[in-house]
């Protein structure tokens, strides 16, 4: 019988990534797993465009769905971005 297969170390990774940023004209943290950073540089980078803007983009498109963090509004976006492409993530966004 083969040895059971070591779990992954994941203790050399943060769990969360903190960033503060500059949105909108006031100062706001956003602490996301590593995965949602390196998903959602890639999105703008798609894009043709800054993870800052697209960020600033997210955060005026959650000012429409009551009680929506930041953090989760990114999560939410990139979920959709990988699922159905920026054409559904966008028309997704409330205006």
């Amino acid at each position: 019988m083969p040895p059971s297969p070591e779990p992954e170390d994941r203790s050399a990774q943060p769990a969360l990534i903190k960033r503060s940023l500059d949105i909108a004209g006031h100062r706001t943290s956003i602490s996301i797993e590593p995965e949602f950073w390196a998903a959602l540089q890639r999105c703008a980078e798609a894009d043709g465009r800054s993870v800052r803007s697209l960020i600033a983009e997210i955060d005026a498109a959650r000012l429409a769905v009551p009680g929506r963090n930041l953090s989760s509004a990114i999560r939410v976006y990139v979920l959709q971005r990988l699922a159905g492409g920026a054409k559904q993530a966008s028309a997704n966004m409330p205006s």
